[in-house]
């Protein structure tokens, strides 16, 4: 029974994968999209400025804890602001590409649902870069923070933000780094059964450290880009667990007619953990 429960799941796996050079297509046609879309909303500095002093009032009249004691435990060691630097420019983007790719051949019905979450999260992310572009708390003047890529590297950004013609340093509001990385977390934990799989949450948390320690974020970029994936979520249902089958069996009523049973959930082993 288990033996045929896994191959039929394995099976509905196969038939409900996209074909690949579609999602290939689809997912690098969003990237540039986004990637354009955040380069549009360059040039508004003086707005953003602004927008950066009013998102650290707000988070001081909220009482939410300073920037600087998670970036304090940082400054204790240059190795360890290295490390933070390195993981800031470098986890990102191929962890979040290897979530995908390991969904597309394990549980395709899990990368459908990851990608469109995702892809509404991006989209949700663009429109708020657009109206309200806001400097990262590196970049602000008397706070006492680090722009700890800049002083220990490596960084991502270039010396002069206004004319970084690579990234758009203005779009601290919402953290996508927290975004993906608790996507990540929640789509694994989603798609497996193994018992250590809670252990995923590790890698938003170890995310966030990151991007407040090194002054890349504010809190408050991580509590929206939360809320907007909570939208998403709420939006974007989660097909059922993995390595469950229906199994319906047959009973003899009189007369000799056979009905089918209530349908009846069979674990399988045959799941990936």
């Amino acid at each position: 029974m288990n033996a045929r429960a896994g191959t039929a799941e394995r099976k509905q796996d196969s038939s409900a994968r996209p074909p690949l050079v579609r999602e290939l297509l689809l997912v690098v046609g969003l990237f540039l999209v986004y990637k354009l879309g955040r380069q549009a909303a360059t040039g508004h500095t003086a707005e953003a400025f602004r927008n950066a002093d009013r998102v650290w009032e707000w988070e001081r009249a909220l009482r939410l804890p300073g920037e600087g004691g998670v970036q304090g435990v940082l400054l204790h060691d240059s190795t360890l602001v290295h490390l933070a630097n390195t993981y800031y420019a470098t986890v990102h983007f191929p962890a979040t590409v290897l979530f995908l790719g390991w969904l597309y051949w394990r549980r395709p019905a899990h990368y459908l649902w990851s990608r469109r979450v995702l892809a509404a999260l991006t989209g949700a992310a663009l429109v708020l870069h657009l109206l309200m572009p806001l400097a990262p708390p590196r970049l602000l003047t008397g706070t006492g923070l680090v722009d700890t890529g800049r002083v220990y590297g490596p960084t991502v950004y270039g010396a002069a933000p206004a004319q970084d013609s690579l990234a758009n340093q203005f779009a601290a509001m919402p953290s996508l780094h927290v975004g993906w990385a608790l996507m990540v977390a929640v789509g694994l934990i989603a798609a497996t059964r193994t018992r250590w799989r809670w252990l995923w949450l590790l890698h938003p948390l170890l995310t966030l450290f990151v991007v407040v320690g090194t002054a890349n974020h504010y809190w408050l970029d991580a509590v929206v880009a939360v809320a907007l994936l909570g939208v998403a979520l709420a939006f974007l249902r989660a097909p059922g667990r993995p390595g469950v089958v229906r199994r319906r069996s047959l009973v003899v009523r009189g007369g000799g007619v056979r009905e089918p049973a209530a349908a009846v959930p069979v674990a399988t082993t045959g799941a990936a953990r």
